[in-house]
């Protein structure tokens, strides 16, 4: 029988977020700031990164996502996907990304045997996404989609629903669901970092739209990957993950491990630990003393909403991993 990590209120944790670098090829205003962009890293390499996932598979982690600042502009990706699926134990390893490198890599990421990708896009304007992410970009972004669609990848696309965006906007992404394979995903605004200072398109504005150009939504009853989200139908599905007006933290399953080794249990709170320096002196029993030690201490849930609660998070999210 396989191990498995339940936390104190029986949640079973098996799916591990890594971020493998805090820089990126982007600085979305909501997420980066350029100074960090251009920070000298120190990272855990990527024998680290398996040395470390092998002793979460013991422990029960079964699925990891890839995760930045961007992924894709550290070198080789495909080889750490590669040997991250002949971990024992490990059963799906797939990516998140911005899209702008994705055409160039993404038949290495197949054949390495990722299968399912997110992709960040947040408009189909090109100038709209020039004023969000500081670069052109949205043809680059459409080729790589299209280009992993074409070897039968899984594509979900993550629009970040923050106040400004236009219901033009939306329905137009909303219409890639309905004219491509893919499910498109509306991410509410997490109070982190610079995300602090704008504001979220409510869901139900986004719901209200969609309603008025298509009709009424009717939720599909469907497993379509690790993550927390609704779905409702077409050729491809529209999500919403509305963490903050609709928690979902009674079902969360994951663990965060940032790209210098930092581990944390919750996207919202500082606390976690490091377990690079374990790491460093071959001391397996303490890294496991240490994931044990966060799987024990995983909150119940996330308190964004509570204007006096302690120990809330203060880093931006790509040093957190998104």
């Amino acid at each position: 029988m396989s191990k498995c990590m339940k936390d104190t209120f029986g949640r079973n944790i098996d799916y591990l977020r890594i971020s493998i670098t805090q820089r990126c090829n982007l600085a979305c205003t909501y997420c980066m700031p350029k100074e960090i962009s251009e920070e000298k890293e120190d990272v855990l390499t990527y024998d680290e990164i398996i040395e470390l996932v092998e002793i979460f598979a013991q422990s029960g982690i079964r699925k990891i996502k890839l995760t930045g600042g961007e992924p894709l502009v550290r070198k080789n990706v495909s080889v750490l996907v590669k040997n991250l699926l002949k971990v024992k134990g490990i059963e799906e390893v797939t990516l998140t990304t911005n899209g702008i490198l994705l055409d160039a890599q993404v038949e290495d990421l197949y054949a390495a045997g990722i299968r399912h990708i997110n992709v960040s896009l947040d408009t189909l304007d090109e100038e709209i996404y020039h004023r969000i992410t500081g670069q052109y970009g949205v043809s680059r972004v459409w080729k790589g989609i299209l280009h992993a669609l074409s070897l039968g990848m899984h594509i979900k696309i993550n629009l970040v629903a923050v106040k400004e965006r236009t219901r033009k906007e939306i329905i137009e992404l909303v219409n890639l669901a309905k004219e491509y394979p893919l499910h498109v995903r509306f991410i509410e605004l997490m109070p982190i970092g610079m995300g602090k200072q704008q504001k979220r398109l409510e869901e139900e504005v986004v719901r209200s739209w969609i309603k008025d150009a298509y009709g009424e939504l009717k939720e599909v009853h469907k497993s379509l990957g690790n993550g927390p989200c609704s779905y409702y139908g077409f050729q491809g599905y529209i999500g919403f993950i509305s963490a903050l007006s609709h928690e979902f933290c009674a079902n969360c399953s994951r663990l965060r491990l940032t790209a210098d080794g930092f581990l944390k249990p919750c996207l919202q709170y500082s606390y976690g630990c490091d377990l690079k320096e374990p790491l460093k002196k071959h001391d397996v029993e303490e890294v496991r003393h240490r994931i044990a030690n966060m799987v024990y201490h995983k909150p119940k849930s996330h308190a964004f909403l509570s204007e006096d609660h302690k120990d809330k998070e203060t880093k931006p999210m790509s040093k957190i991993g998104g």
